[in-house]
């Protein structure tokens, strides 16, 4: 593998979880990003670092990380000899929408209940055999992260992630409109990951000149729509290899121009080739 890096990921078959990953990243950097899924993330050895909406965060032993969907942030070891990392990646839904912004505001938690019960999730699914405690454990870190996000709502925030409606200079109406343009843009790139669609397609769709498109969604998700989109296929490459695909066929699957297209962009995210991401079950 590229660097030294070492990565597992398989999806366990327990309803909720998409993808559990488990990875020691010795020099990888992540650019930035997004998933369509809910990101908890606990590191068991150094440190990360990483941004998140465009703003700095830290993550040591001691934290629970929950990255929201949509939201781009890239990630890079914040000491010498990189990072090992164990993350589940929760269905949309599991959490809610309504409290991505949340997640934006405050995504570490210093709650050691919370990490050991990730633990043991994460030791039942290398187990690979019990399901109805997979479920159930599942269930309790669900509640608890729940918990924190709530408190976050009830407490005023000193700024407003993206993707939740509410936004940072919300009196200006320009800036609505550009958040409903982005928007639009964002669920047209999620109906058509595969197939794609040209800007001037989208911009006939939205009504909106083709450079307001651009520059709107540039300010919303902090990266242009290109690169979301390549994201986006990077993250359903992810689901076919899992499912079984050989990366031959996951290529055209996903979107990309051919393999060579496929493989340095997967690399470029994930810090592995297609071929080393999935493991077999």
């Amino acid at each position: 593998m590229s660097g030294g890096a070492e990565v597992r990921a398989w999806r366990p078959g327990v309803a909720g979880v998409v993808e559990v990953l488990h990875a020691h990243f010795p020099s990888h950097v992540y650019p930035s990003h997004t998933h369509d899924a809910w990101t908890v993330l606990i590191v068991d050895e150094g440190a990360v670092r990483y941004d998140l909406d465009r703003h700095e965060h830290g993550l040591a032993q001691a934290q629970v990380s929950l990255l929201p969907p949509h939201v781009p942030h890239d990630g890079r070891s914040a000491r010498p000899g990189g990072f090992r990392k164990r993350v589940l990646y929760l269905a949309p839904d599991r959490l809610g929408e309504g409290l991505i912004g949340a997640a934006v505001d405050q995504p570490e938690y210093v709650d050691p209940l919370l990490r050991h019960r990730i633990h043991q999730l994460h030791r039942v699914f290398l187990d690979g055999q019990e399901e109805l405690e997979a479920q159930s454990r599942l269930v309790f870190i669900e509640e608890r992260l729940r918990q924190h996000l709530m408190r976050q709502v009830g407490e005023p925030g000193e700024r407003h992630g993206v993707g939740t409606g509410r936004l940072r200079d919300p009196g200006v109406g320009g800036r609505l409109r550009d958040a409903g343009v982005a928007g639009q843009l964002r669920d047209l790139l999620d109906a058509q990951v595969a197939e794609g669609i040209t800007l001037e397609e989208a911009a006939k769709v939205v009504h909106a000149h083709p450079v307001h498109l651009v520059r709107a969604f540039g300010r919303q998700y902090g990266m242009p729509p290109h690169r979301y989109l390549t994201g986006r296929r990077v993250d359903l490459a992810r689901r076919y290899l899992l499912d079984g695909y050989p990366a031959a066929e996951v290529a055209t699957l996903a979107g990309f121009y051919d393999q060579s297209h496929f493989t340095r962009h997967f690399k470029k995210v994930l810090g592995v080739t297609p071929k080393s991401f999935a493991t077999p079950s």
